[in-house]
């Protein structure tokens, strides 16, 4: 049984993915790491991430390229500015017997792959609140309406930032089946987030996959991870959850900018300078870490969820 780790990156996220690898290889000196190429542009990070962190080129490139254009066929320009973001489909291709995808604008306080072994129970993990936002940003009420989807079945929403599954689990054939019934119809997705593939990913583990499970509500509780909540507190390099005295297994920055001044930046900038000089950053008056980014962001999630 072979499992690791799969990220997907290009030249333009460099100090992204260097952040995420220096914090998952602080708790984790093993577990392998396959880099997807976002786009052709890989040829600067794709050394850097070999010679730091023993990262991998995932082997068949060709199969990436025809997921790519593929779906860029049945979807067109119709819902995606970005459908480069399908790449990380290739995950259930790859080498790993039980993988973990993960997206760049992140930060791990644990040696995460240990959450895959609640696979020995589940075919799909999640680990994230998105579901308490109702389906705004992924679906519409016809999913509702023309009952695709219960709404017990709806409470499985999940953010596509983290997530962990089996190869093979999904086939090429159902993929690309299950992705034609999402271009057939696409008032059942809220895409406002034109560059989310997070509708389509839903659609297609709700539809298919029955044995999932989101951490969060393992026994005991689980800590918030998203960067947009100001309550967490900091204790060393790690964040904690006051709500239930946990430390975070990781923190995302989905729909935030990471730049001098956003939420937990002294977190993020810890990581991605754990072994590099840090740059001498004078903040302007826009940048100062003064919690204007905090307000901002809680009004932002808030209209999100009205």
């Amino acid at each position: 049984m072979s499992r690791g780790l799969y990220i997907t990156a290009n030249d333009r996220v460099i100090d992204q993915t260097i952040a995420l690898l220096n914090s998952i290889r602080c708790y984790d000196k093993e577990t392998p790491i396959v880099l997807i190429p976002y786009d052709e542009n890989y040829q600067t990070i794709a050394p850097i991430l070999c010679d730091q962190f023993g990262v991998t080129l995932y082997a068949n490139l060709e199969l990436v390229d025809r997921l790519s254009k593929k779906l860029h066929q049945i979807f067109g320009n119709k819902f995606f500015a970005r459908p480069n973001q399908f790449r990380k489909q290739a995950c259930w291709f790859g080498d790993f017997d039980e993988f973990l995808y993960i997206d760049t604008d992140l930060v791990v306080f644990e040696k995460i792959i240990d959450n895959l072994h609640y696979l020995s129970e589940y075919d799909f993990l999640c680990y994230d609140y998105q579901h308490n936002g109702g389906i705004k940003n992924v679906f519409t009420s016809k999913v509702i309406q023309d009952k695709i989807f219960t709404e017990l079945e709806l409470k499985d929403i999940f953010n596509g930032g983290w997530w962990a599954s089996k190869k093979n689990l999904i086939s090429e054939n159902l993929l690309y089946k299950t992705f034609a019934e999402c271009a057939a119809h696409p008032e059942y997705f809220d895409f406002s987030q034109k560059t989310s593939d997070q509708p389509i990913i839903n659609y297609t583990i709700l539809k298919n996959v029955d044995r999932r499970f989101n951490l969060v509500r393992r026994p005991g509780g689980c800590p918030g991870n998203w960067a947009g909540s100001p309550h967490f507190i900091r204790e060393g390099n790690k964040l904690v959850d006051p709500k239930i005295g946990q430390i975070l297994p990781y923190l995302h920055w989905a729909g935030i900018r990471i730049e001098p001044g956003c939420p937990y930046w002294d977190i993020w900038e810890h990581y991605r300078y754990l072994h590099d000089p840090k740059p001498d950053r004078r903040l302007n008056d826009n940048d100062k870490a003064d919690g204007t980014w905090y307000r901002k962001i809680i009004n932002w999630f808030k209209l999100r969820s009205e």
